[in-house]
């Protein structure tokens, strides 16, 4: 990855994130997870993760759907590259799978399992 594909995949995890705080209603927190530009920076993956009850999160994910031409437009307005990125959204739950196992590798080393 060019240093100048890493200043735009920082900008647009910074830029996004702050779009669905603000400007984007959503049901759950959104995090922002990574953010992968093509090399052209036509095309980026967006990986978001929700902090809310499993009826947060689908309406999260359906808002986010929803809004994908809107968040594509403020990243327009905000970062000035010579193309917006179309922006695929991808739902990530790692840090949830992640709590999981370290809640049974807990009780594996105290011995409940």
């Amino acid at each position: 990855m060019t240093l100048r594909n890493e200043r735009v995949r920082k900008t647009l995890m910074k830029e996004i994130a702050d779009i669905l705080q603000k400007d984007v209603k959503t049901a759950g927190m959104v995090s922002i997870m990574d953010v992968e530009v093509s090399h052209d920076n036509s095309y980026a993956k967006v990986y978001y993760s929700v902090f809310g009850s499993e009826e947060q999160k689908t309406k999260t994910k359906e808002t986010i759907e929803h809004n994908k031409s809107k968040i594509r437009y403020e990243v327009g307005k905000r970062i000035r590259l010579r193309l917006t990125p179309e922006l695929r959204f991808i739902f990530d739950d790692s840090i949830e799978r992640g709590s999981k196992v370290q809640e049974i590798i807990n009780k594996i080393s105290r011995g409940e399992l």
